[in-house]
């Protein structure tokens, strides 16, 4: 302890490092590949398929099969399979891409990604997306069918109902009618009793 020299004494402060050996058969640097793949670009915009499954929205699974009615108070997104009625008249009906629908519908708008044979009826709009299949008749006030979706029936189009003047109307007729029966003859026509 007398005898050593500082520096061979070990630093506190410092610590030793050995750098691991090289390994005995280094593997060439491999050099990145760069590959261009390319995809046919659609001038279409992009399908928008997005379950709007929030606030309240039911789903019917790709694994449920439903026989018989299905009434919805509720926006609803079915990717099953459904064999009878469907109907969600005040909300949106979402066929999934998974969907297998044979029954007739009716809701205030319905979009197609699956496929459906039945007859469709929606108050506000009906939309079959790029690779929808629908066999069966159709009545709306709008429809949408995209390049690429397969349709066979009729389209009826009919004009949404205006919301309900009838009350103010009948009453702003009837003072017109009052007035006209009030007012005094024109000055040409002539009283012809005698």
């Amino acid at each position: 302890m007398w005898g050593k020299k500082r520096d061979e004494e070990p630093s506190p402060t410092r610590p030793s490092y050995n750098p691991p050996p090289p390994p005995a058969n280094p593997a060439p640097a491999a050099k990145p590949v760069e590959t261009r793949k390319e995809t046919p670009v659609s001038s279409l915009p992009p399908a928008r398929f997005e379950p709007d499954v929030r606030g309240g929205a039911a789903t019917i699974g790709k694994a449920v099969k439903v026989v018989g009615q299905i009434f919805s108070k509720e926006d609803l997104f079915v990717d099953g399979e459904v064999e009878g009625t469907l109907e969600a008249l005040e909300h949106k009906l979402t066929i999934g891409p998974h969907g297998g629908i044979r029954a007739g519908i009716k809701a205030r708008e319905v979009a197609v990604l699956g496929t459906v044979q039945g007859n469709i009826e929606a108050a506000d709009k009906i939309e079959i997306r790029k690779d929808a299949k629908v066999v069966g008749d159709i009545k709306t006030a709008r429809i949408i069918i995209e390049d690429g979706a397969y349709f066979k029936g009729a389209i009826d189009i009919v004009k949404p109902e205006p919301a309900k003047v009838k009350p103010a109307a009948q009453v702003s007729a009837a003072p017109a009618q009052a007035a006209a029966a009030a007012s005094p003859a024109p000055a040409g026509a002539q009283d012809n009793r005698r």
